[in-house]
């Protein structure tokens, strides 16, 4: 797996809405209004709002009233992945979607 870095990953982050495979029977979706702000629908409760910092090499996010931690997304052909704060797979991105769909 390669991680996305430089333009790619705000070019595949801002403005767009992941839907991610976490392994539940429905998906997180991540939606990335700006480079400084980041919304997430976790499958079995909450909507976060958080502080979005966007670098070289991944991001950090900060959750209001949840966790904070530096995050990756890696490609190989066909599949784009989350990594953690901890270094491992954290989801798989099932579709991207442009703009706002689920009115966050």
């Amino acid at each position: 797996m390669t991680t996305l870095s430089g333009d790619t990953l705000p070019t595949l982050m801002v403005g767009s809405t992941h839907y991610v495979d976490i392994g539940k029977s429905t998906e997180a979706i991540v939606y990335y209004p700006s480079a400084r702000a980041a919304h997430m629908r976790l499958p079995d409760g909450p909507t976060l709002k958080g502080e979005l910092e966007i670098s070289t090499d991944g991001y950090f996010v900060n959750w209001q009233d949840g966790p904070e931690g530096n995050w990756k997304i890696a490609y190989e052909p066909g599949k784009f992945t989350y990594i953690g704060p901890d270094g491992n797979p954290a989801g798989t991105i099932s579709k991207i979607v442009p703009g706002n769909p689920e009115h966050f």
